[in-house]
């Protein structure tokens, strides 16, 4: 099979930091867009991007784009495509559509040209009057920007997120994709010390585990790929054991806290469920008395921010204390402070040495990196 094109939507912001890790993957052709990143990939590279890929959202394979102003040209397009190539004559096909800024507006509709154009395509290639749809699932998905048609099969199922490991949380928790790209944008790789004083259920420190010991976050759960006929088992076993084989044996320096006990004990039962409570620690603790005693290390953490969970005085009183608490911190050691709150380096007392905007789901924030 040809190469083709793989999408994997990000949060934005870490359309670079997705990118990157393509990069290191050894995918081809990468380049990074408003809230994705693309790049060029045979077959395995599917699963490989599946598998290893820390903070994109899913992994999409990209059939095709073409302008789509009028549902006639929606359904033209589609069938002109190679829906063959990819989906097999038992193959099932559910349609998601999203519709943005574009004439066509109702997703509904999209949805039936575009189911209709697909079937009616497959069914002339496999020389059938309907399609039986009894074998693997295929999602189509379609985006329509500014009238723009974007269709593409889902490689992966549920969002990439979804590690595995986090059957519970405390309230208002942080997405892991966007946890793991708070770590690489930290340069955290496994050496030093790494904490996280609002540790809430563990999903900073977890991913840093897992980047530091250079652990594929996706060994642990399935794909829908992984049914495809021509994705074969071995070819998910080869990429298995590759991914497996690039780990690292070590002793890392992790640690976290949480002035909620329960918060603590839902963060030890995550690291179990990742497999990596024998490289975190966890303790009850209070982030205003804050006070590392080595003389340098990295600091990545997600404190309330106001808008859900605290009243805004309550959460600017924290920032204040614990601004106080930093000031005393040895000078090796760096913060990198995820917050949505627009008065926090005010608060905080300090100005960062450098921001960068992020989004947890759709809230807009601010990596607040001090060096």
């Amino acid at each position: 099979m040809a190469d083709f094109t793989l999408n994997i939507p990000t949060l934005f912001g870490l359309e670079g930091v997705c990118a990157e890790e393509l990069r290191r993957q050894g995918f081809s052709n990468v380049r990074a867009e408003n809230g994705r990143a693309l790049c060029d990939s045979g077959p395995s590279g599917i699963i490989r991007a599946n598998l290893n890929l820390r903070t994109g959202e899913r992994v999409l394979l990209r059939v095709g784009a073409y302008d789509a102003p009028d549902f006639d040209a929606l359904y033209d397009g589609a069938r002109a495509l190679r829906w063959e190539d990819f989906i097999p004559r038992e193959g099932a096909f559910p349609v998601r559509c999203r519709c943005i800024d574009s004439k066509l507006s109702s997703q509904q509709r999209c949805g039936a040209v575009l189911r209709a154009a697909v079937g009616d395509r497959l069914c002339a290639a496999y020389g059938l009057p309907r399609m039986p749809e009894s074998g693997g699932e295929y999602q189509l998905r379609l985006t329509m920007m500014k009238d723009v048609a974007e269709l593409s099969i889902d490689t992966s199922g549920p969002s990439l997120h979804k590690r595995g490991y986090r059957a519970l949380s405390v309230e208002a928790p942080l997405r892991e994709t966007l946890a793991a790209g708070m770590v690489l944008l930290s340069r955290y790789r496994g050496k030093g010390p790494f904490r996280d004083p609002f540790c809430g259920s563990g999903t900073i420190l977890i991913e840093a585990a897992l980047i530091a010991k250079n652990r594929a976050p996706g060994l642990s759960r399935g794909y829908s790929a992984q049914r495809w006929s021509w994705l074969p088992p071995e070819l998910w076993e080869e990429e298995r054991t590759r991914a497996k084989d690039m780990e690292f044996d070590g002793k890392y320096d992790i640690f976290g806290s949480d002035i909620d006990a329960t918060a603590v004990q839902l963060a030890l039962e995550n690291a179990e469920k990742a497999g990596v409570s024998s490289l975190v620690r966890f303790a009850q603790a209070d982030a205003r008395t804050f006070a590392p005693q080595e003389p340098e290390g990295r600091v990545v953490t997600n404190p309330p921010y106001g808008e859900r969970l605290s009243d805004k005085h309550e959460v600017e009183s924290l920032y204040r204390d614990f601004g106080r608490a930093w000031k005393k911190v040895p000078p090796g050691w760096s913060l990198s402070l995820l917050s949505s709150h627009t008065e926090f380096e005010r608060t905080f007392g300090k100005p960062a040495s450098k921001k960068r905007k992020l989004y947890n789901g759709m809230l807009k924030c601010d990596l607040f990196m001090y060096q």
